[in-house]
């Protein structure tokens, strides 16, 4: 299971998702990454359907 938390960067809040708390490199990103996510969740959840094996 993901580790989700919020923090800020530069005045700006931004979402980190980790695989684990020592996780190194997490994903992470701000409001306006967040909307074109949610813009294009189906295509997000396309792609992992096609390549996930």
């Amino acid at each position: 299971m993901s580790i989700v938390s919020e923090t800020e960067f530069k005045g700006h809040p931004m979402l980190v998702i980790k695989n684990a708390d020592d996780d190194k490199f997490p994903f992470q990103f701000g409001l306006k990454k967040a909307k074109l996510i949610l813009e294009n969740i189906e295509n997000i959840k396309k792609f992992v359907e096609k390549y996930d094996k």
